[in-house]
């Protein structure tokens, strides 16, 4: 092979990494949604973001409104349920659609009705022989298998992933505190991931920067991506999965794992994770501490960040 050959090869090489890491792209839809919803500012967005069918948009609060729900049009509608609610995924069943969600500071889990009403409650079970008592319990995230099944990421607890049948009896615990694979450093993102060949869950193990993917039997499998910048939770709609990074990025995977797109990245280390920081120094299309994301059946990204103020974005996808 001549140089020139060489170089050829090389510069191709080159543009087909590029074209791959870039697969989807973005652009920022600026004050897309109602900035001081029923003249309240957003107040701290310590949880995350989902959407129903109708595509309204559920963002959590540690306010004393709880959820605040936006229509498609970015718009204020409502604010339902309880407060404190950490990571959340809405469910269809039997034509009805319900929320799932954590709530860490009350050391429970909770099914709930689209208007915030409670249908059940899980505290910490005895079972588990992992807690003094129910304080020991702090779920970050929930998620629900077809069958019923319940998994619940105990990422500011005990670093395990619960697991409980449809009737809500614990069934195992799995994972642990650690930094190897199949350990946890703060499990804070959960989701069942139906892409694969047989379904599994797709794990955020935040503090060591990497997500994973684990059977519904509680075995590790892989690690998808590592050297992520704390990634906080993860939402899936059809072949892609976007993860929130604490500290001050977005990414996208593909069914394969491959990164395809990244959006928001922060160039200064102190904006990230930077729950105090102060307006003034916010930027147009840039994450500080992304901690909620999902991707609407358009296939763009709503981005909710970790702030004292309340901060959404909307990123949207470009055909």
């Amino acid at each position: 092979m001549n140089r020139i050959t060489q170089t050829l090869v090389g510069m191709i090489a080159l543009v087909s990494t590029a074209t791959f890491a870039a697969e989807l792209k973005y652009s920022l839809t600026p004050n897309f949604f109602e900035h001081d919803p029923d003249h309240q500012s957003l107040g701290p967005c310590h949880g995350g973001v989902v959407l129903d069918k109708a595509g309204n948009v559920y963002v959590t609060t540690d306010t004393k409104r709880g959820i605040v729900v936006f229509s498609p049009a970015g718009k204020f509608l409502r604010a339902v349920g309880p407060t404190k609610i950490h990571g959340l995924e809405v469910r269809e069943e039997k034509g009805v659609e319900y929320i799932y969600a954590a709530r860490p500071s009350e050391h429970e889990v909770v099914k709930l009705k689209l208007d915030g009403s409670v249908v059940w409650v899980i505290g910490a079970p005895d079972e588990a022989r992992l807690y003094k008592d129910g304080a020991g319990f702090n779920p970050c995230a929930v998620t629900v298998a077809p069958d019923g099944s319940i998994f619940v990421a105990d990422g500011y607890g005990s670093n395990y992933v619960l697991k409980f049948d449809k009737n809500r009896r614990f069934v195992k615990a799995f994972g642990g505190p650690g930094k190897e694979d199949g350990k946890f450093q703060t499990c804070h993102g959960i989701a069942f991931d139906p892409r694969q060949d047989k379904p599994l869950l797709l794990v955020c193990n935040r503090n060591n920067n990497r997500v994973e993917h684990w059977d519904l039997d509680g075995n590790f499998v892989k690690v998808i991506q590592k050297d992520l910048r704390m990634p906080a939770a993860v939402h899936i709609r059809g072949d892609y999965a976007v993860f929130p990074e604490l500290q001050g990025r977005v990414t996208v995977l593909g069914k394969d794992g491959a990164i395809v797109a990244q959006v928001g990245d922060n160039p200064t280390p102190g904006h990230r994770a930077n729950f105090g920081l102060q307006q003034d120094q916010w930027k147009e299309g840039i994450c500080n501490s992304p901690h909620g994301a999902s991707i609407d059946k358009e296939g763009n990204l709503i981005v909710a960040e970790w702030t004292q103020f309340g901060r959404l974005h909307k990123f949207s996808r470009v055909k």
